[in-house]
């Protein structure tokens, strides 16, 4: 019998790392977690439809695991895997439908998100941000920030001017980052960009395709910057990547909970601009002194250390709680 039900949508790359860090977590603090996959549907023409599919998918996932497990507490891992749920859980998000869903794409998750977010025993965001979009009435919550940590070993050479990452193209911005590219480089700078099978063109710009996690840290550690330019920001692990490893990290004032903008802002405010051009050439001209170290101190709170502090004193209490609560 598991101590906790983790039900991970995963749709993602990103969600799947976040939530095999949370397991780990719950783990090392002692506990049984069952890691509940999610028998992801084929990819439908709106967001409102996919949301539905995925939603639904999560529910036969999760009535398994209990008929499986029992009342073991349930945590919901994303608000689309929350939405129909068989029962009520913990619910952990990086942004909610309320910030990430306007109009029409979330004309039914919306409402729902709202009743499940105020009836649920436990809120678990990825961030204050995330929290703040988050509608209320709404029920306790806790921020749990997802781990960030530096690669070990001597750091290699940063022979390469910048790297971006290319995945979901449109909300990433990769058309504004190469547009901001073609003004601010000069002959013999190169971007690399990450994350994407697509065709990326330009002078001085390199696709490394898809990528595993362990080769874009390593892209990371040979860059001088990392350029974002999201036109919104859920979290923005790869920015926080980019921090950990040293990277300056340039950047577009996104709107959304996106961890990384206030570290970037405190850190050096001309690098995070809407003139993405002239806070690139900043960066690779006249970076900031001490800004590797600068943000390794800042980045403390998301250290594996500091995040397991917090899940095996506070997360996982309230979480065994919770079998009481529903």
């Amino acid at each position: 019998m598991a101590d906790i039900l983790l039900v991970s949508l995963g749709s993602t790359a990103g969600l799947r790392a976040a939530d095999a860090e949370l397991a780990a977590s719950l783990r090392r603090a002692g506990a049984d977690v069952a890691e509940v996959a999610v028998e992801l549907p084929s990819e439908r023409r709106t967001f409102a439809l996919h949301d539905l599919a995925q939603a639904r998918a999560a529910r036969r996932a999760a009535r398994a695991a209990l008929a499986e497990h029992g009342r073991a507490p349930l945590l919901y891992s994303s608000s689309t895997a929350a939405l129909l749920w068989p029962a009520p859980g913990a619910v952990r998000f990086d942004a909610p439908a309320a910030g990430n869903r306007p109009g029409r794409h979330g004309l039914w998750q919306r409402p729902l998100e709202r009743r499940r977010l105020a009836t649920a025993p436990l809120l678990v965001p990825w961030s204050a941000g995330g929290l703040a979009e988050a509608p209320t009435p709404r029920a306790d919550a806790m921020v749990v920030p997802v781990p960030v940590e530096p690669s070990e070993g001597p750091a290699p050479a940063r022979d390469l001017a910048a790297v971006a990452y290319g995945a979901d193209a449109p909300k990433k911005g990769l058309d504004r980052i190469l547009r901001a590219w073609s003004r601010a480089r000069r002959a013999g700078e190169e971007l690399v960009v990450a994350g994407t099978d697509a065709p990326v063109n330009g002078e001085g710009v390199t696709s490394a395709g898809l990528v595993s996690p362990s080769e874009f840290r390593a892209l990371l550690r040979r860059a001088r910057a990392y350029v974002a330019a999201p036109r919104r920001e859920d979290y923005g692990i790869a920015q926080l990547e980019a921090l950990a490893e040293g990277a300056v990290l340039v950047t577009t004032p996104a709107p959304g909970p996106y961890a990384a903008l206030p570290i970037a802002c405190e850190l050096d405010p001309r690098l995070v601009s809407d003139d993405l051009a002239g806070a690139l050439r900043a960066a690779l001209d006249d970076p900031p002194p001490g800004y590797a170290e600068a943000a390794a101190e800042a980045l403390a709170p998301y250290r594996r250390a500091a995040v397991d502090r917090i899940v095996a004193d506070e997360l996982l209490p309230r979480l065994l709680a919770t079998r009481d609560q529903t």
